[in-house]
């Protein structure tokens, strides 16, 4: 009698109960290589299955984690700044993998398409390799994951939408993926005038993949509208109303958004509207 494969459900939960960054995003790859195995017809089938996610991911012992307005500031013009901006970069990538295998194992209990899965599981795979590619940086500068403290409060947006798959579809893909569309091409500005080019090809594939992350976002929330005969843009602006603590901050880049299925008249309506709470 054989054992029976852990669903990907588990598998999510598996990821999210991994602390060290590296041993959490070489799981999140071999899980994601197996799923796509088996969605090629190459190996055995993995179900969908349901889990028990943690409310927060295990996380390593460092970086510490600050409230935002209590991590320093440097400029990126120094090599301190650069270091301290790939550090960054790497501390959303860690938290972008638990994202994604956290909405996978919250709501596989939601009758969804199989190609739901398919890209969510294919998201958490690219933002392990950003995360391994931003550590590469980083340790080729001296430096490594954990060696600056990190802004606390990335997890929010999943803690307040652990019940409301469209919020957390509005609000993480669709608002703070987005975000990285309309900085990433500053920030690799940043490194080829410093002539980092590890760092610039680095950055240019993550921005080329995440155009596909706020796609599969924009999708599924339209999808979930359809289904439900709701207007999507009158629904985003307000669960983003309802769920996003901050600033939707002009300039926006509109080419590479509407690349993504996100219209201006969905976002330009929010810019700037949005309060964050006190001490956010």
């Amino acid at each position: 009698m054989t054992d029976q494969p852990l669903s990907l459900a588990e598998r999510a939960a598996e990821v999210l109960t991994t602390a060290d960054g590296r041993e959490k995003t070489a799981l999140s790859r071999r899980h994601a290589a197996a799923w796509a195995a088996w969605r090629a017809g190459t190996a055995p089938e993995i179900p969908v299955g349901t889990a028990s996610p943690p409310l927060h991911p295990a996380r390593p012992d460092r970086p510490a984690l600050l409230h935002p307005r209590d991590v320093p500031k440097r400029k990126p013009g120094s090599e301190a700044g650069r270091i301290a901006l790939l550090h960054a970069v790497a501390h959303i990538e860690l938290n972008a993998v638990d994202l994604h295998w956290d909405l996978i194992a919250r709501f596989s209990h939601v009758p969804m398409p199989m190609g739901f899965f398919d890209d969510w599981v294919r998201a958490a795979d690219e933002e392990s390799k950003h995360f391994n590619l931003m550590c590469d940086c980083l340790e080729s500068l001296g430096s490594h994951y954990g060696a600056l403290p990190a802004h606390a409060g990335m997890w929010r947006a999943a803690e307040d939408t652990a019940g409301d798959l469209m919020g957390r579809l509005a609000v993480v893909p669709m608002v703070l993926e987005a975000r990285g569309l309309d900085v990433t091409p500053g920030m690799i500005g940043v490194f080829r005038k410093a002539g980092i080019t590890q760092a610039v090809e680095a950055l240019e594939v993550i921005y080329a993949e995440e155009v596909s992350h706020v796609a599969y976002g924009s999708k599924w929330f339209n999808f979930l509208c359809g289904r439900d005969n709701l207007d999507p843009k009158e629904v985003f602006h307000a669960l983003v109303r309802k769920y996003f603590h901050g600033h939707l901050k002009p300039p926006f880049n509109e080419e590479k958004r509407a690349d993504a299925g996100l219209p201006p008249d969905f976002y330009w309506p929010l810019a700037d509207q949005v309060k964050p709470l006190p001490g956010w």
